[in-house]
């Protein structure tokens, strides 16, 4: 059988270069048990395009996340993804002599200082490629601007620019873990002696390293340890309002700010996972504020970030207070005479269960579940505590009531009665009272309430 021709060559290549990662290494597996010679020659390309993107993934890696989009939404410095593949491409054919390096070595001897080596040598491969070449690393045709209002020209000088400290941001990786955490006093001056490094090789150098080091921390609101770590004075506010620092500061508080404008919009049956995550973010971001860069209460960064935290803690304030609303729509109670002139509330245990209701209240739990270690930087901690034992007394009371109706005769229907009991067990958990709720499903069962064709008074 004939191999693959030309033509052949070029369309699946052209095909492998948009195949994610994930599914060239399926397709080369599953390519590698077929027969036949076009077969074996696909493989080989396969493989070689699966070497090729393990060398690129190692040799540019210090940039990468530069061109993807950051998945918190917070600003930075991004460009279009389809450009580090050609970036790639040049620089791999131009250093063809050095690539091999990349690869993992058979004897897992360290080789950290060789692959840094040539990591340079291919950054500034890349960036005398942008500069020399931009028509082949971004073309006219591609509009992509990386989500920047700037056009192709600008974004070009700034790439070229960036790939300029690839270098000195493959050296600073490894450390970058020390930085955000707690790093000794070494650390730190390994930090500050890179910064110095890359401000002798450019006026904004120090902020183009930071950018780049911005790009590998998935939690943005770390950045404010690097700026505190970066700054050789205390990290004074009047120091970094006025440096170029300042920039990351200003784009957490506009994240943040963005942040309490949805939990503000947040409204009872909507979705908790969103809350919750946005939530999580704003009370990082106020704790790195607090400690890395504390904001005078009457400058501009001060009064924002006050906003934040007062806006966020009335609005998560006010979506605990109306928990118990949802809980009586789900739980309806009616009121019956007790003695004489006096009227007391029991379970409503005629009425079915509403789903839509449930469903809502479940959500409604779910929020008192999720903001358990999240409501302390807002000032509602005592108010979610407050508000879970309210709920616990209260769901045990409905169970103790209807479980007594039964009991009485007064119940109707013995199963619609068991469900709703059930129901409040299962609120029970919902909000983490796993003890209590597994005691009212074992009173249900023992009561047989769950078994049709079972009446009140037998059980």
């Amino acid at each position: 059988m004939a191999g693959l021709s030309i033509a052949h060559r070029a369309a699946l290549a052209q095909i492998i270069d948009t195949v994610p990662d994930r599914t060239l290494r399926q397709l080369t597996q599953a390519v590698g048990t077929m027969a036949g010679e076009r077969a074996l020659e696909l493989s080989l390309m396969l493989r070689e395009a699966g070497r090729d993107r393990a060398r690129r993934m190692r040799g540019l890696n210090a940039l990468a996340p530069l061109f993807r989009p950051r998945a918190d939404g917070v600003a930075g410095l991004t460009f279009p993804a389809a450009l580090l593949p050609r970036i790639w491409k040049i620089v791999a054919a131009g250093q063809a002599d050095v690539v091999g390096h990349l690869d993992p070595r058979s004897d897992y001897q360290d080789d950290s200082h060789q692959v840094s080596t040539v990591c340079a040598r291919l950054f500034a491969a890349a960036a005398a490629a942008v500069r020399d070449q931009p028509e082949v690393v971004w073309p006219l045709n591609l509009n992509d601007t990386g989500g920047s209002p700037l056009g192709r020209e600008p974004r070009l000088q700034t790439l070229a620019h960036v790939c300029d400290f690839g270098g000195l941001a493959h050296r600073a990786l490894p450390s970058l873990k020390a930085w955000v955490g707690r790093p000794d006093g070494d650390q730190i001056a390994e930090l500050r002696l890179l910064l110095r490094d890359a401000a002798s090789i450019s006026e904004d150098g120090a902020q183009t390293l930071l950018e780049i080091l911005f790009a590998h921390l998935t939690q943005a609101p770390l950045v404010l340890r690097l700026v505190a770590n970066a700054s050789h004075a205390a990290p004074r506010e009047s120091f970094l309002s006025g440096s170029e620092l300042a920039t990351f500061v200003d784009r957490l508080i506009d994240a943040a700010e963005a942040r309490a404008a949805r939990i503000d919009a947040y409204r009872p049956g909507d979705p908790v996972e969103p809350l919750r995550a946005d939530l999580e973010w704003v009370a990082q971001f106020l704790k790195e504020t607090d400690s890395a860069v504390p904001a005078r209460a009457e400058s501009a960064w001060g009064k924002r970030i006050r906003r934040v935290r007062l806006g966020v803690s009335r609005s998560l304030g006010g979506q605990l207070g109306r928990v118990d609303q949802a809980l009586d729509r789900a739980m309806p109670m009616v009121r019956v005479a007790a003695a004489g002139p006096v009227r007391r509330e029991i379970p409503d245990l005629e009425l079915p269960i509403d789903p839509d209701f449930r469903e809502k209240a479940l959500v409604a739990l779910d929020l008192v579940r999720v903001t358990r270690s999240l409501t302390g930087p807002f000032g509602c901690d005592g108010q979610r505590l407050a508000l879970t034992a309210d709920l616990t007394a209260r769901l045990i009371a409905y169970a103790d009531l209807a479980l007594e109706e039964v009991h009485a005769g007064d119940a109707g229907d013995g199963v619609l009665a068991g469900q709703r009991v059930m129901m409040a067990a299962e609120f029970l958990e919902r909000i983490e009272c796993e003890t209590e709720g597994r005691a009212v499903r074992r009173r249900v069962a023992a009561a047989g309430l769950l078994v049709k064709g079972v009446s009140p008074k037998a059980a």
